[in-house]
């Protein structure tokens, strides 16, 4: 049955975008990676963002270059998993050196890293001051002139940091619930 939309300007699916390039996408991450488990993680989770966009916007987009739309989506997944793993290792390395006595089961371990994740998602899309400004006040209890300092701001922008970086997160935690 067609609807007089010429293929070209038909609106495409997930499922469609799925079916006619993931073979492709997982080569070309594969050849990114060098690993075709990694490449296959990473083509199914560009995926599931995909799905999980058009949830929060459900018009479909008309892609003229799908294989150049995938390819920068697939991108950011990749980053976003390298930003994950260096965090955890970071985490992993700083647990290492703690004495035995402060020793965390496995799966308090566990509980820390997936905490560390979502920090380091809802924290996503902060500039790097904002979200400095941030950890420094909120872990490390620093006082704003202090956070200037280190900065090189003035205390007004370290306001405006942490207040910005509260909102962010605030509104993370919402969109999160629904």
């Amino acid at each position: 049955m067609s609807l007089g939309i010429p293929p070209h300007e038909a609106p495409q699916t997930i499922s469609s975008l799925y079916g006619d390039h993931h073979g492709w996408l997982v080569r070309w991450l594969r050849a990114r990676l060098g690993c075709s488990h990694q490449a296959a993680d990473m083509a199914q989770d560009t995926f599931v963002r995909l799905l999980l966009s058009e949830r929060k916007d459900p018009a479909a987009p008309r892609l003229k270059q799908p294989r150049s739309y995938l390819a920068t989506v697939a991108r950011r997944v990749m980053v976003d998993s390298f930003r994950r793993r260096a965090l955890e290792q970071a985490y992993l390395e700083a647990l290492a050196l703690q004495p035995e006595t402060y020793a965390l089961s496995p799966e308090d371990k566990l509980l820390m890293v997936e905490a560390l994740h979502a920090v380091d998602a809802m924290l996503d899309g902060l500039g790097r001051k904002v979200k400095q400004a941030f950890l420094l006040s909120q872990l490390q209890g620093m006082a704003y002139k202090e956070i200037a300092e280190q900065l090189g701001v003035s205390v007004s922008s370290v306001t405006q940091y942490v207040a910005k970086a509260s909102e962010h997160c605030l509104l993370f935690a919402l969109e999160s619930e629904l």
